[in-house]
């Protein structure tokens, strides 16, 4: 089933990192999976086994630097359809830094890694409004990381910019290895995953579920949350991202695709297509693929 997928395929979530550069903080020597670099040679041909024609690219590392180097990247690869970066946003200069690397045109959002701040409020409490009005402004996006404990900061910050486009990624981060829907953290992440999607701009990655899962997981572990991310989003405000390559650590890239094909098989041609491209490309306002 892994070939058997509608044109313009679009991994919505990936990473490329060299840890030689220095930057990622949390990327260390005893994450020995993930500790070396990781490149479009690496990934061309589990997006060709596939089917995957083209990705959006992710931040790893916070700093400009890094989203300089994923843009040096971009500019000359046809797979990467788009970039989203790091900016300081609560910088008073981020809306000039924001300007300037909007004239990359691949670069289509940006993400604070909210999951990695000591402060679980800080998108609602940040002076930030000038880099968001910034990113409106530049047509670019913004990339929620979040767990569920931050749903309610970051419902503040929706209800102020209804202008700007969010995906929150991996599916809000739902604790699936600590039990199933009888469980209290499905109970909390289930509610805060539909007061979120009550915000019509807000769309929804399902990316990164197998790494919140515990190892062994199968279609079956995963299906309730996927089913609840479809129930409250709909087929047209989901994207399939892989992860890739923090999918390693408890998964592969064809397994969680196929995994994926799966729990969306009920759906239409249409529907399918949108998860598995289309809502990327329009969320993100890729280019066509030429």
């Amino acid at each position: 089933m892994s070939g058997d997928i509608l044109p313009e395929a679009i991994d919505a979530h990936q990473h490329y990192w060299d840890p030689a550069r220095g930057d990622y903080g949390w990327l260390t020597p005893e994450l020995s999976t993930l500790y070396r670099p990781f490149l479009p040679a690496d990934l061309a041909p589990l997006r060709a086994a596939c089917g995957v024609a083209r990705t959006v690219l992710v931040q790893a590392a916070q700093t400009v630097e890094e989203t300089r180097w994923l843009l040096d990247l971009a500019r000359d690869d046809a797979s990467i359809a788009g970039v989203v970066g790091w900016v300081p946003l609560d910088d008073a200069r981020a809306p000039e830094l924001i300007a300037e690397l909007a004239r990359e045109p691949k670069l289509r959002a940006v993400r604070p890694m909210l999951q990695d701040l000591h402060d679980d409020d800080w998108i609602a409490n940040a002076q930030t409004a000038r880099a968001i009005d910034a990113l409106i402004e530049h047509d670019l996006a913004f990339d929620a990381l979040i767990f569920t404990r931050h749903a309610r900061a970051l419902e503040t910050f929706l209800a102020r910019h209804p202008a700007l486009r969010v995906v929150i990624d991996h599916g809000a981060k739902p604790p699936i290895r600590d039990g199933g829907i009888d469980s209290s953290g499905f109970a909390a992440w289930s509610q805060a995953i539909a007061r979120l999607a009550r915000f019509p701009q807000v769309f929804c990655k399902v990316s990164g579920l197998a790494t919140e899962a515990a190892p062994g997981w199968s279609d079956s572990t995963l299906r309730p949350w996927v089913a609840h991310l479809l129930e409250c989003f709909g087929a047209r405000r989901l994207m399939w991202g892989s992860d890739w390559p923090v999918l390693n650590l408890n998964g592969d890239y064809t397994r969680w695709h196929d995994c994926a094909q799966q729990l969306f098989a009920d759906l239409n041609d249409g529907e399918r297509a949108a998860i598995f491209g289309g809502n990327a490309a329009a969320f993100y306002r890729l280019s066509p693929l030429r």
